[in-house]
């Protein structure tokens, strides 16, 4: 069944980070604390991302976690992250997915193999073909190992589920490319920092690991970005979400969301451990400083 909501209407996403407990499991009151909060603020839920550390759980919790959050029935969008290496496990995991109310997929490029175009376009074309709800491919070859070219996407485009891309390259030209190949197809920054300068450029929206510590800022901060009448947005954000990614994402933002009392714990799943960060200086300093902002 295809997706009722109008995903236009949420031009900010939260790529959700996944609390853990003192033990290592999945905190599922804390995560339901966080999707109110989410909820507050109108932001759409991307559960089981990078950010989310999905690949670092076991099938058996990511089910767990997707039937939690659709249990909750927010208000407000989810997608669920879509990545790996395996086309038919991906298969199955979108085949379960489909069994409850989920509103998108984050469509990743696979892991590691570094396919190139014939491949790209064969991966996402077996993807978009497994369902009718609309989804954003997602374009980081910081951790994918490989960028998505433009072409991929004109290959794809007459898919009518391929409804969004996530750019998370840092790259203008890129952006500018992706627009070109497929202009129907919104294209959401997935580098807060970079969300006033892609706005400029057409951004549809955000996908934000920010707004998990400061969700109605980051909301206002997008709504002004898109706006586009209001000057100077990249201070005093671009500062705070330098602090975000001192060290691998989500080691930052999980360190400051404990030290906010919304995490029990800043745990996360090896091989990445809190312990990274040596000094928590710089993000109670951003901290302070988004607060205020207005």
């Amino acid at each position: 069944m295809k997706s009722q909501v109008d995903l236009s209407n949420y031009p900010l996403w939260t790529a959700l980070v996944t609390p853990f407990d003192e033990q290592g499991n999945v905190d599922f009151d804390t995560l339901k604390a966080l999707v109110i909060e989410q909820q507050s603020a109108s932001n759409g839920l991307l559960i089981l991302g990078s950010t989310g550390e999905g690949l670092a759980l076991a099938q058996s919790e990511q089910r767990a976690i997707v039937e939690y959050v659709c249990a909750l029935s927010p208000s407000v969008p989810i997608m669920v992250a879509v990545g790996g290496f395996n086309l038919a496990e991906q298969l199955e995991w979108l085949a379960f997915c489909e069994s409850l109310p989920v509103d998108a997929y984050l469509l990743g490029s696979p892991l590691y193999a570094k396919p190139g175009l014939v491949g790209q376009t064969q991966w996402f074309d077996a993807l978009l073909g497994a369902t009718e709800r609309p989804c954003m491919i997602y374009n980081v070859p910081g951790r994918s190992g490989v960028a998505i070219s433009p072409q991929v996407l004109e290959n794809l485009k007459h898919h009518n589920t391929l409804w969004a891309v996530k750019e998370a390259s840092g790259d203008i030209a890129t952006f500018e490319a992706f627009r070109t190949a497929a202009p129907h197809v919104a294209i959401y920054s997935g580098d807060d920092a970079l969300m006033p300068y892609f706005a400029q450029a057409g951004a549809a929206g955000l996908v934000s690991v920010a707004a998990n510590a400061w969700p109605e800022q980051t909301a206002e901060f997008v709504r002004r970005s898109l706006a586009g009448t209001f000057p100077n947005l990249f201070a005093p954000w671009t500062e705070a979400i330098n602090s975000l990614f001192a060290v691998a994402n989500p080691i930052p933002v999980k360190v400051l969301m404990h030290e906010q009392g919304k995490l029990a714990t800043p745990n996360l799943r090896p091989p990445l451990t809190h312990l990274e960060l040596s000094c928590s200086q710089a993000l109670n300093n951003a901290n302070e400083s988004i607060l205020s902002w207005n």
